[in-house]
């Protein structure tokens, strides 16, 4: 398993305080606890893929759910344990083809799992008859999946996992090709921008749909550490101290690395939300507390002359009720970017 430096007893009590009274525990649970139920497996069990990534990174198990849907668990050299993600492939994919299929990379967000997209929203059905590879892998127990800072250690490093181990396992064994497209919901929102911003060429296009995309905003590092805290982690492992690790910080911030998306088709959506009612934070106080990073961002795009496609929106939840639509509305922009028809 990865190691993560855990808060406990008394030193863990006023962090997870500070994370249910950012966060209010339902705003930043994204979806109901456990995976989706599994269909039989198809067929007899699959011979176990020989690839390995140039680290090491491998597939350990492959669980097949149904025709196009299977699950990987990856023995992760970067993260330091096994990384379950979740594909679906093209109905007539096969690992002899001939030819090679572009990628969607879609991230999970907070406190939820790789599980997420297929259960809260109907990608299955919406891509059955599109030539493409959908990739939804772990982002950990946050749902953060960056390199972590960890007291100097830079481990457990889910930035490598997503965007090395595991693009270089999709070519080897499952014939991904290197056009590749990436979307998140809030902390993968995050990750969508700081990816395709941080490895420039490596992204045709990125979508966030209610990402935190300005971390260091003010009040934006006390949220980013609740979000930690409330998994029982040292807020202070992931990037460390806000003020004496600033570039660390800027450095993992879509807003400061921006210039690193020339060239990159965007998308980007979000929500006013409401004002929670009684005094607590609700699902759409969070997507309000989240409207003016989003803001800030895409100005941050204008004034570099890189062109976005926004969807601002009144109201909204911090929720799937909203971007389980987003995605599809984003989805002419990935499609052209991935070479695709529709």
């Amino acid at each position: 398993m990865p190691t993560h430096r855990r808060l406990t007893g008394a030193a863990a009590a006023p962090a997870v305080a500070l994370a249910v009274a950012l966060t209010a525990a339902s705003a930043l649970v994204l979806g109901p606890a456990g995976p989706a139920s599994a269909a039989p497996a198809r067929g007899a069990a699959a011979a176990v893929p020989a690839g390995t990534a140039a680290d090491g990174a491998h597939v350990v198990s492959e669980t097949w759910l149904d025709a196009r849907t299977v699950d990987l668990q990856i023995s992760s050299p970067a993260v330091g344990g096994t990384v379950a993600t979740r594909l679906l492939l093209p109905a007539d994919w096969s690992a002899q083809a001939g030819r090679t299929w572009p990628v969607l990379y879609l991230l999970q967000g907070a406190h939820d799992d790789y599980t997420s997209w297929t259960r809260e929203t109907d990608i299955e059905q919406f891509t059955a008859g599109q030539e493409v590879i959908v990739a939804m892998p772990s982002s950990g127990p946050t749902g953060i999946p960056s390199t972590w800072w960890n007291y100097g250690s830079d481990h457990p490093d889910y930035e490598t996992f997503q965007v090395t181990e595991l693009m270089q396992l999709l070519q080897q064994d499952y014939r991904a090709g290197t056009t590749r497209a990436i979307g998140g919901v809030s902390t993968g929102g995050w990750a969508a921008m700081a990816f395709a911003a941080r490895h420039p060429g490596t992204f045709a296009a990125a979508a966030s749909y209610s990402g935190v995309l300005d971390t260091t905003m003010p009040g934006m590092p006390t949220v980013v550490e609740a979000i930690v805290a409330r998994e029982s982690l040292d807020p202070l492992s992931l990037w460390g101290s806000p003020v004496l690790n600033y570039a660390l910080w800027s450095a993992e911030n879509p807003f400061d690395v921006a210039s690193g998306l020339r060239g990159t088709k965007l998308y980007l959506s979000s929500g006013t939300g409401v004002a929670g009612g009684n005094g607590e934070l609700s699902a759409e106080a969070l997507e309000t507390a989240l409207w003016p990073g989003s803001q800030a961002f895409a100005l941050r795009l204008a004034l570099l002359g890189i062109p976005v496609q926004t969807h601002f929106y009144t109201g909204g939840t911090h929720s799937w009720t909203y971007w389980k639509e987003e995605y599809k509305t984003s989805w002419p922009l990935i499609s052209q970017a991935l070479g695709l028809n529709s």
